[in-house]
């Protein structure tokens, strides 16, 4: 007889973004419903973060609190217990505020009175005063900011409590990275073995009651955890863990970004303790294979890009097949997802960078992979990467307009390694051809083809951001990492998408093999004639790291660099150090490099000279004060 038709349960584990949600479970649920898949969702990142912060939450985390000695109090424990009934007759309204259920209290909260403030609010201090030296908040959101200004007090609030979660619960906790330590380039399995061991916590506690109570309510037969970062690795399997330990013949898989970076060399077998199969890649095609299995309409040996355990020792079975074509994916849906209940925080207050955190928006995918897939430090060599395929703008812009339908909103993120703009062009035109009225923004490369003309029809069709790697901002580093660009070329760029009303956020990038301290002076002096010239409003910058996918770990002496050897272990395996002959002190540099990009974000100190940022002896720049001024110059005189 064969065996029923399975029932798929796709599951977020804790933790992702609070504001929308992660959107890989709603891109299988919508390509499983497409092939007649019965398939749902849930979003217990979400939930738990509501579940611990709420009044009830609160009155547990003061019960854990009273259960310990008072020694182990740190400041802000005690602070808290101190404010208890504030904070318990606050959190309520405050996440409601943050959900859009009650602008109103915006007035109370923006009039600093209404909220308990913790030490995250000391934070305001190092925002520039107005002339008067009165209100540090003013510069930001000016007298009609008022909605802003509470939503960003509210975010601090709650950043209070998670460190008092954090403090007085688990030290591993963050709303984001949540114990991505347990997991991230972890040789060995047995941190997360121990973790998972010991008695579980509130939280663990709390995540567990929910996972039941999901399970419960949708009866899967299998329950699909994707784990796209390091710190939902620990979720997940807590999760697992539950799911296994109430219903052992539920099948459980687990797969998602991190899985597809950091576990392609899996020889754990404690691992299938929670987890039953393990996919690599794009979901699609695995799952079909696996389901099939499970219905007894294929068998174990023509499973695709899976590892599983047989007599205690992991295995990986791939029965070569190939993968659903992008145009063939299905529309992703939210359906199942509580939509109103997701918490548009405000924690940084540059207009380009709130973006991540504030509002909800529709994230979808333009193309597969990446057109580029040249540069050095990224994973050309992984599926993600490498395999490229892009989806007709008929078939986008009908899987924008179902969406649109479904959800009842219109802002979008198209979250591609790098939209390609022949594809966003012709996405535009079909917009504005079927007069679809959408907001998005998304990530492009800062190549010479998005020229003046292009930025202008992308704002047309409702582009409102765009980001892009500006990297070390060094034009004889970026030929070394094979990036196709120059930093007079990404100022011509950038200038067009600014003066097009769209923002321009840079990820930037320091030690990389061989960058000197020259090097990294030189490259914080373009970014700041780059903000001072309005090309970039938003930047961040993040230490080079090799990975054993990139072409610096497959090939480092081309680089310059010596790799230094993996430590034993059957787990993860992705970032390699090694060992660069320049000697330079990035960790140092970074400091100053940070400080740099906060204030360049805020207008701060953008005619001052960048070495006042470093707290060590640097070179001055060797790049002409008006170096972007004077290309974007030439520009300007060649197009009149």
């Amino acid at each position: 007889m064969p065996a029923p038709a399975t029932r798929v349960l796709a599951v977020i584990p804790p933790m992702t973004q609070l504001n929308t949600p992660y959107p890989s479970t709603a891109y299988l649920t919508g390509f499983l419903r497409s092939r007649g898949i019965a398939a749902a969702q849930e979003d217990l990142a979400l939930a738990l973060v509501l579940e611990l912060l709420s009044a009830p939450g609160l009155r547990a985390l003061r019960a854990e609190i009273a259960a310990r000695p008072d020694a182990r109090r740190s400041a802000r424990v005690q602070a808290f217990v101190d404010q208890f009934e504030r904070y318990e007759a606050t959190v309520d309204p405050v996440i409601a505020f943050l959900q859009g259920r009650d602008a109103t209290l915006m007035h109370r909260i923006a009039a600093r009175g209404l909220l308990p403030e913790g030490e995250r609010f000391a934070a305001l201090d190092a925002y520039v005063a107005d002339e008067d030296g009165g209100d540090p908040l003013a510069w930001a959101f000016g007298a009609l900011g008022t909605h802003d200004r509470a939503r960003h007090l509210a975010t601090l609030y709650l950043n209070d409590l998670a460190d008092v979660l954090r403090d007085a619960v688990d030290p591993r906790f963050e709303f984001v990275r949540y114990a991505e330590q347990l997991a991230t380039s972890q040789a060995s399995f047995e941190p997360l073995a121990q973790a998972l061991a010991a008695p579980p916590n509130l939280i663990d506690r709390t995540l567990q009651r929910l996972a039941l109570e999901t399970i419960a309510r949708h009866r899967p037969t299998l329950v699909l955890l994707s784990a796209p970062f390091p710190g939902a690795m620990y979720g997940a399997l807590r999760i697992a863990q539950a799911i296994k330990a109430q219903d052992p013949a539920i099948t459980v898989a687990l797969g998602g970004g991190f899985i597809n970076t950091e576990l392609r060399e899996l020889a754990e077998p404690r691992l299938f303790d929670f987890v039953d199969v393990i996919t690599l890649d794009g979901g699609e095609r695995p799952l079909l294979a696996l389901i099939e299995h499970l219905e007894g309409r294929r068998s174990r040996e023509r499973l695709v890009r899976s590892f599983v355990r047989e007599d205690g020792v992991v295995r990986y079975v791939h029965f070569p097949e190939p993968d659903i074509p992008f145009e063939e994916t299905g529309t992703p849906t939210w359906d199942g997802l509580p939509l109103a209940r997701y918490l548009s925080l405000l924690d940084m207050l540059n207009p380009m960078h709130r973006l991540w955190s504030d509002g909800r928006w529709n994230k979808l995918t333009v193309a597969h992979g990446c057109y580029w897939k040249k540069c050095s430090f990224c994973d050309t060599s992984l599926d993600y990467i490498s395999r490229y395929e892009a989806a007709n703008a008929a078939t986008l812009v009908d899987r924008i307009e179902a969406i649109v339908a479904e959800t009842g909103q219109t802002g979008f993120h198209f979250v591609d390694e790098a939209a390609p703009p022949k594809a966003l062009r012709a996405l535009a035109a079909e917009l504005k051809r079927r007069r679809v009225a959408i907001t998005w923004w998304g990530n492009i490369r800062f190549e010479k083809t998005f020229t003046p003309a292009l930025a202008e029809e992308l704002a047309e069709s409702g582009c409102i951001a765009v980001t892009g790697g500006l990297e070390v901002a060094s034009d004889r580093l970026l030929a070394l990492m094979k990036k196709g660009v120059s930093v007079e070329q990404v100022a011509r760029v950038t200038r067009g998408f600014a003066e097009a009303g769209i923002l321009v956020h840079a990820y930037l990038m320091y030690g990389f093999p061989t960058q000197t301290v020259q090097d990294t002076v030189d490259s914080l002096e373009y970014v700041r004639q780059l903000f001072a010239a309005g090309c970039i409003q938003s930047g961040f910058f993040h230490r080079f790291a090799c990975t054993v996918h990139s072409p610096v770990g497959k090939d480092p002496a081309a680089f310059g660099v010596t790799l230094l050897p993996l430590p034993p272990g059957g787990f993860a395996k992705n970032d390699v150090g090694f060992v660069d002959p320049s000697g330079v002190d990035h960790d140092r540099l970074g400091v100053g490099l940070k400080k740099a990009i906060y204030n360049f974000m805020h207008g701060v100190a953008l005619e001052q000279d960048v070495r006042r940022w470093f707290d060590m002896p640097v070179p001055k720049p060797r790049v002409a004060r008006q170096f972007i001024e004077r290309s974007l110059s030439v520009l300007d005189a060649g197009s009149s």
